[in-house]
């Protein structure tokens, strides 16, 4: 049995006239809860099992189910036809416990989030597997954009 658990994304420090969209499927775009100059906010929905070994479904998930991330794409990726940059960052889940599932199921006003630095070395955005910043997942109150 599979229930929801809701994820927040934020990509933090992204390289400024680039568009961000969370990948859905093959070919929807999700666009961001919040964005600002300093941070980009995307808060998706997963299916979680609600005992057992950790796995998620949904349609942002992808990737093999013992191995699943998420997609935030970029430039061209993300619908921006304009842009220089075709790029996808690729979000692991593989490291989200099973105590961090339970404690976001057992409260509404829950969520886990995860932050990634949006601009990489060469200046344009993030892409290919990223680094999670501060420890990876955490688990954080559903209505703080921030720390």
């Amino acid at each position: 049995m599979y229930h929801e658990l809701a994820l927040r994304i934020v990509v933090m420090r992204p390289p400024s006239g680039v568009e961000w969209r969370v990948q859905s499927g093959r070919d929807e775009l999700l666009a961001p809860r919040s964005a600002s100059p300093d941070e980009i906010a995307f808060e998706v929905k997963v299916k979680v099992t609600k005992q057992g070994p950790v796995i998620f479904r949904g349609a942002v998930t992808q990737g093999p189910p013992k191995a699943r991330f998420v997609y935030v794409n970029s430039g061209t990726r993300a619908g921006q036809a304009d842009s220089c940059w075709d790029r996808r960052a690729k979000i692991s889940l593989a490291d989200i416990t099973r105590a961090q599932v339970d404690q976001a199921l057992e409260s509404s006003d829950a969520l886990l989030e995860s932050r990634i630095v949006g601009t990489s070395r060469d200046g344009g955005p993030a892409c290919a597997t990223v680094p999670l910043l501060d420890g990876g997942w955490r688990l954080v109150a559903r209505a703080s954009n921030t720390r």
